[in-house]
């Protein structure tokens, strides 16, 4: 890193490494093993009160399946014009155990090869076995600066001296050794793929020329929301009517349920695969129960209410719940720890808690809940725990109605709070009213571009704000059902056969989750059902959008926004993006 501002620097690529080791599922334990730290260095590193070597940012970058720029830079390379380094400089990249690559043009955007600078130790007992093989997509040129390379390219093996090069086709199997007792040093210029997207496949273009936002179809949102667009069918004008009487949990949910209560709301699978299907009828019903049930147990109006429930289909009954009874929610992620549990109790006069049984999410919050007098409930989802309301078993015998009273909360009473980030301090808390939820009518129609007759999907944890942007408001606004994954960790073998297995029309994922996705063979995986693809959370890199692209004919439409607010700027549907 540079030695200007190198306390800022320090803190954003801290910043970096945990949302990622978060989006990942990964405990802070486990990274500090991966990384050959302590806990304490690790803890330290990630809150950046700590330098980090650069071999630190590089296991934590191949934890993660990303590129060590991402978190050095934050965003994809932006030099487009020239870029200089120097003879012992680069960037380091981990690509064969015992040899030492320099990347030597990590900031140039868009490049059509790699350069690196590769140093290869000798090694007497590899003269004396089989050269390890690979293989790569494109054509690399290889000159050698100093020693004596062995290099085998399909069954032909060569010896290359100081000056000699190879150009080769690399996805032929091919592999090289430093020979003749000592290190060898090269040049690699590793040349990318040239394959052009396929007009055929553009699905994308096709979706704008024959189809644009689903347009005139009256919903209940109509006597909320009111847009226009142009002659292309591109939004340009929104307004909202009746905001002030306006209830999400009223207002959509229980007149969805009136309108067709037999609908599909959500389509949930757990973590072992045991499928539930939930219908507006259903959600109004157990929101009714939920919200009985929590009165029952003191928690009224203005109360604020942690929730952790990672993807449970629990939450959906709790917070539809809360949003008729008036109570605030506060969701959680579920990686907490006491002292996070201890600042957020207080800062936000938590009166109850309702939290997964899985891992030890309730230890910590029940630690803190000790020093924190205003938690007087606390409710377990999953299991039954001493001290704890058992929230599964109880909830069952509370009536399935609850009528909508004339001072029901509405307009411009809090409804939710999001604690933020904390990434130049503590996490602060960003309140919401209900007007909050008509923001997200956009979100879902002009970004998701939703199906009212599909299944859309946002990966994101409850405990997190994009959950709200992408699982519940926009929709099902737009009367669209959607697709819950219970799972703990991101596998990208467990998640690409489900988009053909329950027809998934609309997808949103980070850009990581995308990364993951593209160094997996996506001909393998049926993607014929996703109709729209969009992604949000961190810079795109060009790389991921274009094979993505190349896999499912689709483009990644992006979107920024934050806790703060609902969506902000964004690749409206009919547009054509801008890579990168």
């Amino acid at each position: 890193m540079e030695k200007t501002d190198l306390k800022t620097q320090l803190t954003e690529v801290a910043e970096r490494i945990r949302t990622m080791r978060e989006i990942t599922g990964l405990s802070e334990e486990e990274m500090a093993r991966y990384t050959g730290v302590s806990r304490e260095e690790y803890e330290k590193c990630e809150a950046g009160e700590q330098d980090f070597s650069f071999t630190f940012i590089y296991k934590c970058a191949a934890r993660f399946g990303i590129d060590p720029t991402d978190l050095i830079k934050g965003v994809s390379p932006t030099l487009s014009s020239y870029t200089i380094v120097r003879k012992d400089d680069g960037l380091p990249i981990t690509r064969r155990h015992g040899f030492h690559y320099l990347n030597k043009a990590p900031l140039f955007k868009n490049k059509t090869a790699e350069p690196f600078f590769v140093t290869m130790p000798y090694d007497e007992a590899q003269q004396h076995v089989a050269i390890k093989l690979s293989t790569h997509v494109g054509q690399e040129f290889d000159i050698v600066v100093k020693g004596v390379m062995k290099m085998q390219v399909g069954s032909h093996v060569e010896i290359l001296r100081q000056g000699d090069c190879i150009y080769y086709n690399s996805a032929t199997p091919h592999g090289m050794i430093a020979t003749e007792g000592e290190e060898c040093q090269i040049y690699a210029i590793v040349l990318k793929g040239s394959e052009d997207f396929a007009p055929e496949r553009d699905r994308f273009q096709q979706l704008i020329e024959a189809k644009l936002a689903r347009q005139d179809r009256e919903t209940v949102s109509t006597p909320f929301v009111k847009t226009t667009v142009d002659e292309n069918g591109i939004l340009n004008g929104i307004t909202f009517q009746n905001e002030e009487k306006f209830n999400f949990a009223f207002d959509i949910v229980d007149k969805l349920a009136q309108k067709n209560p037999d609908k599909l709301a959500m389509l949930h699978v757990s973590r072992d695969k045991v499928e539930r299907r939930f219908t507006f009828g259903d959600i109004s019903r157990w929101s009714a129960k939920t919200a009985n049930y929590l009165e029952s147990l003191g928690i009224q109006r203005g109360d604020r209410v942690m929730v952790v429930l990672k993807r449970h289909y629990q939450f959906w009954f709790v917070i539809t719940a809360l949003h008729k009874m008036g109570a605030v929610i506060i969701p959680a992620t579920n990686l907490l720890m006491e002292h996070d549990f201890d600042y957020r109790f207080k800062a936000a006069g938590v009166k109850a808690i309702l939290c997964t049984a899985d891992g030890q999410v309730a230890d910590e919050a029940e630690k803190a809940s000790q020093n924190c007098p205003s938690v007087e409930v606390k409710i377990m989802v999953g299991e039954n725990r001493l001290g704890w309301h058992d929230f599964d078993k109880e909830v069952e015998a509370f009536p399935d109605t609850y009528e909508r009273k004339p001072d029901a909360p509405c307009g411009s009473d809090p409804m939710l709070m999001f604690f933020t980030s904390g990434t130049t301090g503590y996490p602060k808390i960003a309140e919401h009213n209900y007007k909050y939820a008509l923001g997200h009518y956009i979100t879902a129609k002009y970004w998701h571009n939703v199906n009212p007759d599909g299944l859309h999907f946002t990966i994101s944890d409850t405990g997190w704000g994009k959950a709200l942007w992408g699982k519940y408001y926009g929709q099902w606004m737009n009367e669209a059902a959607i697709f819950t994954y219970d799972f703990d960790k991101f596998d990208a073998h467990d998640i690409l056969p489900m988009f053909a297995k329950y027809h998934i029309t609309t997808f949103c994922a980070p850009p990581t989750m995308y990364r993951f996705f593209i160094k997996e063979d996506l001909s393998k995986y049926d993607l014929s059902s996703i109709e729209y693809s969009t992604t949000a959370g961190e810079a795109l890199n060009p790389e991921v959008f274009e094979q993505w692209k190349r896999a499912t004919g689709l483009s990644l439409m992006e979107g920024f926004g934050q806790t703060e607010t609902t969506l902000t700027v964004y690749n409206p549907v009919g547009t054509v993006p801008k890579t990168g």
